[in-house]
């Protein structure tokens, strides 16, 4: 039977889809839902003097209006650092706490001081113009090159630094540049990125009091981390009394990893209140409060020899965390970006410096490769600089510093097993006709037009898997993937994944895999994800981690079927499980 993966095969979430049958957050509706409003700071900085709900409460149709007030009497914590990153010094990083909602101080334009609660959405809104909130506006700090020199944001941390870290070794990079005959620097900066999904973020909180169990609806790239955030930091539930389902997703890049606040709010308020509450993010609500990404002021130098050579490199990069740290928020600009620093070079020596700082802005998080765009981003205009500067052709100038044997072991943490970089840029010289761009060009210019041609290589980690032995989960969880296979009694196979779609089509590739492996018709394969009632803990999808991890650990489940099988097999044909073989999905006795 010919292999499923890697052919051209119909799409199973496609018809769903495209005829408007998918199941997202905001479709989902329950029977005496209310609705939510978060009332939020227009701005940057300031001290809450007065909340003022009374009008409000008298408005129509207002179920409740809850504050940061009885957040606390309740002691439901707040959102979270999921990574515990050290300083250069050995101390820990500094960060705050990150109440669901506002009690005394705002920090960042958006962030919630109460949640209106009404029998509908336009109810819901009229209440929340209504609410007066007194501030004290403050001197606010939103500068990322500046942070370390502004006012102290959260009592307790100097500079509004979270953490100085280093990966590399300083003096072996003194050295380096001490021989080396040039020394090329850039200042950059890495902008701020603000994610804009399809599907806007949304949540719908159930409680059943029957049950004692909070169930909600949300648009996240990992349910059951979720789960986790909420009933061991955020003490909404007890984990076994959360269910966290997490439907179709439009697209999350990162953006829908993080628990945020409306999640943990309206999972208190629904026990509260006892009816559900619905909540969807209006997009200039998701231009806010959605984490936002990279937002890296960054000064970097490459060390080199007049024929070429790379002999160090440095960077020293300040970069903002926004208000308050948030779950991926300090690996990101750590060990997500140092150790992709060098990228595909040999570089002898290096070392990545990053101070993590505080901002009056949203929270940044990870987005769209997170940090290891911004280290390519340095590298990468480090050596096209080199080459304007040494007079060397840009593609002569990488190909001179690639590695060529293999395993190569990086400077910086990562080992590549195995490549062929000077062939491949070669043959992208050829398919781009790199040599006839001269010709090209002044042909352009005689017409007054500009040609121009860039080059750039790309080193990625990714599959964050259990192998990151340098990363520390603040929570105590491992990074793994698990994946259950079930048969049922016709035939019909399902597989439940701990990973999650929004957009990667999971259903089709997942189930190539499942039928490769069990040699069972593809569209007898069923794959579920997104519901922590489920199947096993699962840590979601990011960091380009579905396929090498999840999927493996699909091809590891069906393995163990087969050999299950053959010992059934064994049994059943009195043979020995060593002469059973598995092929096509079909178990027999080798002759």
């Amino acid at each position: 039977m010919a292999s499923l993966v890697g052919s051209r095969v119909e799409r199973k979430e496609d018809k769903r889809f495209l005829t408007g049958k998918g199941r997202y957050t905001s479709d989902i509706n329950l029977a005496n839902q209310t609705y939510a409003i978060f009332v939020r700071s227009p701005h940057a900085r300031a001290q809450i003097k007065k909340l003022d709900i009374s009008k409000a409460q008298k408005s129509s149709g207002v179920v409740s209006i809850l504050t940061g007030s009885e957040i606390a009497e309740d002691k439901i914590g707040g959102l979270i650092a999921g990574w515990a990153i050290r300083s250069e010094d050995g101390t820990e990083m500094k960060c705050p706490a990150n109440p669901p909602l506002a009690k005394d101080i705002v920090n960042f334009v958006g962030d919630p001081v109460a949640v209106v609660i009404a029998d509908s959405l336009e109810e819901a809104k009229v209440a929340a113009e209504k609410v007066s909130v007194d501030y004290k506006v403050l001197k606010a700090v939103t500068s990322t090159a500046d942070a370390m020199d502004g006012d102290t944001i959260h009592e307790g941390i100097d500079k509004n630094l979270c953490f100085d870290w280093l990966l590399g070794d300083r003096q072996k990079v003194k050295e380096a540049f001490e021989k080396a005959d040039k020394v090329i620097s850039i200042d950059i900066i890495n902008n701020r990125l603000i994610p804009n999904a399809m599907e806007p973020r949304a949540c719908l909180a159930d409680y059943n009091s029957a049950s004692e169990e909070i169930t909600l609806y949300t648009t996240s790239q990992n349910p059951h981390l979720s789960r986790l955030i909420m009933s061991a930091f955020g003490n909404v539930s007890p984990e076994h009394k959360l269910r966290v389902v997490a439907p179709d997703v439009g697209g999350g890049f990162g953006s829908k990893i993080n628990v945020y606040n409306e999640d943990i709010v309206c999972s208190w308020a629904a026990k509260k209140i006892n009816r559900a509450i619905k909540w969807v993010a209006e997009r200039s609500e998701s231009f806010l409060t959605d984490i936002h990404g990279r937002d890296h002021v960054t000064h970097a130098e490459l060390a080199v020899t007049n024929d070429g050579k790379f002999l160090g490199f440095k960077n020293e990069t300040i970069a903002n965390l926004g208000a308050y740290a948030r779950v991926f928020g300090t690996v990101t600009p750590t060990y997500l970006f140092g150790p992709c620093a060098t990228g595909v070079y040999e570089i002898p020596a290096a070392y990545s410096n990053v101070k993590a700082v505080f901002t009056n802005t949203a929270p940044v998080d990870a987005y769209r490769g997170a940090g290891r765009p911004e280290a390519t981003y340095t590298i990468e205009r480090l050596v096209e600089k080199a080459s304007m500067e040494l007079g060397i052709d840009k593609t002569e100038l990488r190909m001179k510093n690639f590695p060529t044997a293999f395993p190569f072991k990086q400077t910086l943490v990562h080992t590549v097993d195995s490549g062929d970089y000077v062939a491949g840029m070669e043959k992208a010289k050829q398919m781009a006709d790199y040599n006839g761009y001269e010709a090209r060009r002044k042909d352009s210019e005689s017409r007054g037009k500009l040609r121009g041609i860039g080059v750039s290589s790309y080193f990625e980690a990714c599959g964050i898997a259990p192998s990151a032995a340098v990363m520390s989960l603040g929570c105590g969880v491992g990074l793994w993937e698990s994946a259950e296979v079930r048969f049922n009694p016709t035939g019909q196979v399902t597989v439940y994944t701990g990973s999650h779609s929004h957009g990667q089509s999971h259903q089709t590739t997942f189930a190539q895999i499942a039928a490769d492996e069990l040699g069972v018709p593809i569209e007898n394969i069923d794959i579920v994800h997104g519901d922590t009632d489920k199947g096993t803990f699962g840590m979601g999808t990011y960091g380009s981690r579905s396929l090498t991890v999840g999927g493996i650990a699909i091809v590891n489940a069906c393995k163990k079927i087969v050999e299950k099988g053959k010992r059934v097999t064994a049994k059943m044909l009195e043979a020995s499980p060593e002469d059973v073989e598995f092929k096509d999905g079909e178990f027999i006795v080798a002759k």
